[in-house]
């Protein structure tokens, strides 16, 4: 599909989407029970793209730091004053693993509203986090050394910014993902690109699984 010379984009956050949807059906919603009809108003309104945020695996430790962190639940009662426990589902950049979260359905059904999306004209772009991953991504455990690495002091003088993981050959303290403009993010660890062994493995993260050839990636 060609993009247009003056493309529009419409962000929308998939987890909220299908809740709402939840809400109106009474059940359950995926990826699947999008109407059609939805996706054609959005092409009639000129939208050239979808930004579908949010639909990345996620896991328990991102939701545990949102629950337990008494700033950001504040900030949630602000907007949502009948806040449930299961409203906070965590961080959507604190990526576990990129594939479906499985709250918004199997992991086909991401091909599946590609597919739908362009039979109406419209093309899909996802986020690419490569800054940093989930406190509980599989490379935590499994390849330590992608990650930025600080000492007992570091942990001590900046516990905002450095958390001690226990690992299979012991614990190390390893660095929160951050920006130059903002504090730690505490659902996340920083990845370090000084590896280059970590540049490759973030490449073979890009595309997720040959059949879904996205349209783009957006960097986060």
């Amino acid at each position: 599909m060609n993009t247009p010379r003056h493309p529009s984009l419409y962000e929308v956050n998939g987890r909220v989407l299908l809740q709402r949807l939840a809400r109106e059906t009474g059940r359950h919603a995926t990826l699947d029970d999008i109407p059609d009809s939805r996706l054609a108003r959005l092409a009639d309104c000129g939208i050239s793209w979808i930004y579908l945020m949010g639909v990345w695996k996620t896991g328990e430790a991102g939701r545990r730091v949102s629950g337990s962190n008494e700033e950001w639940v504040r900030g949630y009662r602000g907007l949502l004053p009948d806040l449930r426990e299961e409203d906070i589902c965590g961080s959507p950049f604190a990526v576990a693993g990129y594939s479906l979260h499985p709250d918004l359905g199997e992991p086909d059904a991401l091909v599946r509203f590609r597919d739908r999306l362009h039979e109406e004209g419209l093309l899909l772009m996802l986020d690419l986090v490569p800054n940093h991953t989930a406190l509980d991504h599989p490379w935590v455990r499994d390849h330590p050394d992608y990650y930025i690495r600080g000492t007992e002091e570091d942990h001590a003088r900046r516990p905002q910014d450095f958390t001690r993981v226990d690992l299979p050959g012991g614990s190390a303290v390893l660095a929160h993902g951050r920006d130059p403009y903002n504090s730690s993010w505490p659902d996340t660890l920083q990845l370090d690109y000084a590896n280059p062994t970590l540049e490759e493995a973030m490449t073979a993260e890009i595309p997720p699984p040959a059949k879904l050839t996205l349209d783009v990636e957006a960097n986060s």
